[in-house]
């Protein structure tokens, strides 16, 4: 199980990486029209201004159940441990465990 303080703290990444989304998208799509470099230069400085914990690359998928941060499966949301133990007791429908 993750400490209550990581999972806290990731979920404040995902509230203000939705929080300020808007404004990077649309500095990025200003970056792209703009031709001077000049322009460009200032816009790159409104698009570090943000906090750095609102940039979408900050973010970690995270386990759905126990929070642990590694070895996450995108299609369950779970590691793999927990994934492992559902899948031999029978509770992900369609997952067939292996073994070799």
């Amino acid at each position: 199980m993750a400490r209550k303080g990581l999972i806290q703290r990731e979920n404040k990444r995902q509230k203000l990486e939705q929080k300020y989304h808007s404004i990077r998208r649309s500095s990025k799509k200003e970056i792209r029209q703009v031709l001077s470099l000049s322009d460009k230069w200032e816009i790159y400085g409104k698009l570090q201004s943000p906090p750095r914990n609102s940039a979408p690359t900050r973010l970690h998928r995270r386990c759905f159940s126990t929070g642990r941060p590694r070895a996450n499966y995108r299609d369950f949301g779970l590691s793999g441990q927990i994934l492992r133990e559902m899948v031999h007791a029978c509770l992900l429908p369609g997952a067939t465990r292996s073994s070799w």
